[in-house]
């Protein structure tokens, strides 16, 4: 049995045994439980409670017997769902995660848009029918599902990237088995609740859609079932490397979502009234704690200065606060861990001759509070800057010609997101060819964040090479044949092979 115990929904700690059986269960008294007390009363919107028995115990399996449209109904019903409870739900994002209310509900926001997209990619998806040399042949793609989808997230997005897997996964015919972060458990088993509560609705079982809590342990016997066809893994880079491994190493599918230094670069003939809040919104938004977040900046020696400056001002504006409170533009970090990498990542930026511009420290208030920082003087391939700190800080480069720039954004192992500032159109081109960027999100004149979900998402390198969301990202949820029907009453061979 898989518990969880609450005693507040800021204190969790997972202890796992043989099953992924579920049941969140509090340790202190019934009173410290949060959702026992008048202000958060709304939890019980969500289908909480003290104890919230969980995932299935049983066989799991995707044969794909009801049609893919059917499916799309149920996933276009489970969009419905979400939209019925997306300010409660997106309220309980922003207590476990710690970002602002806006960007919690965003976030189910876009479980519902890809809800409403993948309806329609229910009656698209397949394969070719291809000329076949031999007479009397049909030659054609058919696509099944994998199976068992194992869904495993992180807790920035705990639930908009279950939602990009969730939805694809169900109209390709699959069933999945998620496990969300540990430090956001209830945000996990509420959005479960609603998923099961649709299929029960329509007569199917509510463990099609299941769902684990715990850690590392858990995550482990995941990767290395293969029971699990796919394992679809969000997180770190060193996390996602160990996963990827154990999966490989069964010879099972992995979609690997992992970490991202992502750089902005500046021209001299950008239009800065672009450029400032773009930089500002990418770096500063949810504390810096998207995969997507800028964390360097990359500026032509003739604006650099300037931008500095304007940032730094926009930086000083930015109003800091309760994440409920709806004039709040920025609030915690999720834990205090994240903190002290806040603290250390400053200490080695000044060690390795960068000037803090802006920002720098702890803010005197209770929680995860840090100054938003940006810091400038440093090399461009100075290690801090090469390593990823999921937390608000921008460091700030100066550059002098274009192939210098772009090979400043490629020499970081990840490859996520890009974006370049220019109005000169032979660069653009430039930029998205090969020899521009090499990540797997290149835009111009727009931030590194806000990818929309009708594209795939995902990047190159240490970043996993995985796609999720639009495009053909379904196909990760799918196997392939290559199927040859012989309607003919002669048996031709193929390259006109004669066996007599």
């Amino acid at each position: 049995m898989q518990r969880c115990l609450t005693a507040t929904i800021a204190l969790h700690r997972a202890f796992r045994q043989k099953t992924f059986t579920i049941h969140c269960k509090h340790t202190a008294a019934m009173s410290t439980l949060l959702i026992n007390q008048p202000k958060y009363a709304w939890l019980k919107e969500l289908g909480l409670a003290e104890d919230n028995n969980g995932v299935y115990h049983g066989t799991w399996g995707g044969q794909g017997e009801i049609p893919a449209p059917k499916r799309g109904e149920i996933v276009r019903q489970i969009g419905d769902a979400l939209r019925k409870k997306i300010d409660v739900l997106g309220r309980l994002v922003s207590l476990e995660m710690g970002k602002i209310y806006v960007e919690g509900v965003g976030e189910v926001q876009e479980y519902i848009d890809v809800c409403d997209y993948a309806v329609g990619l229910s009656r698209m998806i397949g394969g070719p029918i291809l000329p076949s040399e031999r007479p009397g042949h049909a030659l054609l793609e058919q696509w099944n599902p994998v199976g068992l989808v194992g869904i495993i997230t992180a807790f920035n997005f705990p639930v908009a990237v279950y939602g990009w897997n969730n939805a694809l996964a169900l109209i390709c015919g699959n069933v999945c088995l998620w496990k969300g972060a540990p430090s956001t458990p209830l945000t996990s088993v509420a959005v479960t609740k609603i998923v099961a509560e649709v299929l029960e609705h329509n007569s199917l079982p509510g463990a099609i859609c299941s769902m684990t809590c715990g850690g590392a342990d858990v995550g482990t016997a995941m990767a290395k079932d293969e029971r699990v066809n796919l394992l679809s893994f969000t997180g770190s880079t060193q996390v996602g490397k160990s996963v990827g491994m154990m999966v490989q190493e069964r010879f099972g599918r992995q979609l690997l979502e992992l970490g991202g230094n992502n750089a902005i670069i500046v021209f001299e003939d950008a239009d800065l009234n672009l450029v400032v809040p773009s930089a500002v919104f990418a770096s500063v938004g949810t504390a810096g704690q998207r995969c997507t977040t800028t964390r360097r900046l990359i500026l032509h020696e003739s604006v650099h200065d300037t931008v500095v400056e304007r940032i730094a001002k926009a930086y000083k504006q930015v109003r800091i606060g309760d994440p409920w409170d709806a004039t709040t533009m920025y609030g915690p970090l999720h834990t205090k861990q994240a903190v002290e990498q806040y603290l250390a990542a400053v200490e080695k930026a000044k060690e390795q001759g960068g000037t803090v511009v802006c920002g720098g420290k702890v803010i005197d208030r209770p929680g995860n509070y840090v100054e938003p920082t940006i810091i400038t003087g440093l090399a461009h391939d100075a290690p801090i800057v090469h390593t990823e700190t999921f937390v608000p800080i921008l460091y700030v480069l100066k550059f002098k010609e274009e192939e210098e720039a772009f090979g400043w954004n490629n020499e970081v192992k990840q490859g996520l997101s890009s974006s370049i500032f220019t109005k000169d159109m032979g660069r653009v081109f430039r930029w998205l060819g090969p020899k521009g960027s090499d990540c797997g999100i290149v835009n111009v004149n727009i931030p590194t964040s806000g990818a929309e979900i009708g594209g795939a998402f995902g990047g190159e390198k240490h970043t996993g090479g995985g796609r999720e969301s639009g495009s053909d990202s379904w196909k990760q949820y799918m196997r392939r044949s290559t199927c040859t029907i012989n309607y003919s009453k002669e048996l031709p061979l193929a390259q006109g092979i004669k066996f007599e």
